[in-house]
């Protein structure tokens, strides 16, 4: 599969989603911000995912009226948070963020974790949004199976995107596995596991066999598994270098070998065992 910066992957509705995004968790300085967002869109990425927690939904609207882009060259994601989970609160949660992004629709409307009491309905409300043309494709973040399988029960449609923490240290195998079954895409969140794998000694020495850092090999290593990758990073540098990954392509020995690396290790919160009130 030849994958430029501009590749997508068609999911289950016909929707086109970039295959690479620009995470923006934790981008809470608004100058910086929008600086990072604006320089991933001139770089050439065409996907921007945030969430109502991050408190930068904002930022979002202004980076794409920034960056001189068309509203409809963007793909946007955002997720109703834990607290304003269920039907009715969730409406209105959508509302909220839309009106912060200074958008008439979103692309991508997530639930961002299953809360257990709410979840459902919350899936609910997001399949009500996108049948009055407000989004354009739903979707969950860190559901597990038992959870789509949940869903899937109430559903008339089945969720598009499940977005879930995924790296070479969280391979997350059965799961993947489950969603390419039921025609879900993937995202990987924490795909560099928050930088813990940077000095892994395998990866710097595939680095420097590719000509590469550790970071571009991970993220080369998701897009070679079909996977949608979002990696964030506030630096231009960094930004750019992250998207700097269609130029080579790894071995099959060589994908084998990071897949080997798995440990079942989080770097976040298990979405079984999670304080949803944070």
């Amino acid at each position: 599969m030849t994958l430029t910066i501009q590749s997508t992957k068609t999911l289950h509705n016909g929707i086109e989603i970039p295959r690479l995004g620009l995470g923006v968790y934790k981008m809470t300085n608004p100058e910086e911000a929008v600086k990072a967002m604006t320089t991933a869109l001139q770089v050439g990425y065409r996907a921007i995912d945030t969430a109502s927690l991050y408190a930068n939904e904002k930022e979002v609207g202004e980076s794409v009226r920034a960056a001189g882009l068309k509203r409809e060259d963007v793909f946007v994601t955002t997720k109703v948070w834990n607290a304003d989970q269920g039907y009715d609160q969730t409406l209105r949660a959508f509302e909220a963020s839309l009106e912060k992004l200074g958008f008439d629709y979103l692309d991508l409307y997530l639930t961002h974790w299953p809360v257990k009491e709410t979840f459902v309905d919350t899936y609910r409300a997001i399949e009500r949004l996108y049948d009055e043309k407000l989004i354009r494709a739903t979707g969950v973040s860190n559901h597990h199976q038992h959870h789509l399988e949940e869903i899937f029960a109430k559903a008339n449609v089945k969720p598009m995107v499940n977005q879930i923490e995924l790296s070479p240290r969280l391979t997350q195998y059965d799961l993947r596995t489950f969603c390419a079954d039921n025609q879900i895409a993937v995202t990987s969140w924490s795909p560099l596991a928050r930088g813990g794998l940077l000095d892994e000694p395998s990866l710097v020495r595939m680095g420097n066999k590719y000509g590469k850092t550790s970071a571009q090999i991970i993220i080369r290593w998701h897009l070679q598994h079909d996977l949608l990758v979002i990696p964030k990073s506030v630096t231009p540098e960094r930004i750019a270098a992250n998207a700097d990954v269609f130029d080579f392509e790894l071995s099959f020995e060589d994908m084998k070998n990071i897949d080997s690396l798995n440990l079942n290790e989080r770097t976040g919160a298990d979405p079984d065992n999670f304080s949803f009130n944070f």
